[in-house]
């Protein structure tokens, strides 16, 4: 891919945007959010009942994400429905937990076959 072999300038502001990026998703629950949707648009009562969390919490947390502009928003009547914002912060998010495997096996389940 090209967009892994792009370079970008230290010393631009891409840099700071990026580490607010992982400020938002080193929020376990927030983390928690991202891979919810990562597939999927889901109202925030839907989202507190899969964590078992109040939804004012939640709510919280994807103001949070959608103010960093890691998800978004679509309304449907009274009900307002969250999704992530493009493929790279659920890619993120998944090489993340890729990693922490790596972190805590010696043969990941992401490497085995089948």
């Amino acid at each position: 891919m090209n967009a892994d072999k792009q370079s970008f300038d230290l010393n631009n502001e891409y840099i700071d945007l990026a580490v607010e990026v992982f400020s938002m998703l080193a929020d376990p629950t927030r983390l928690r959010i991202v891979m919810i949707l990562n597939d999927s648009e889901r109202s925030v009562n839907e989202i507190a009942g899969m964590l078992g969390k109040q939804p004012a919490s939640v709510s919280q947390h994807l103001a949070k994400l959608r103010m960093a502009r890691i998800v978004q928003t679509r309304q449907e009547g009274q009900r307002v429905f969250y999704r992530v914002a493009n493929e790279h912060v659920s890619q993120l998010a998944i090489d993340a937990l890729y990693q922490a495997e790596h972190s805590v096996e010696e043969i990941p389940r992401h490497h085995r076959a089948g």
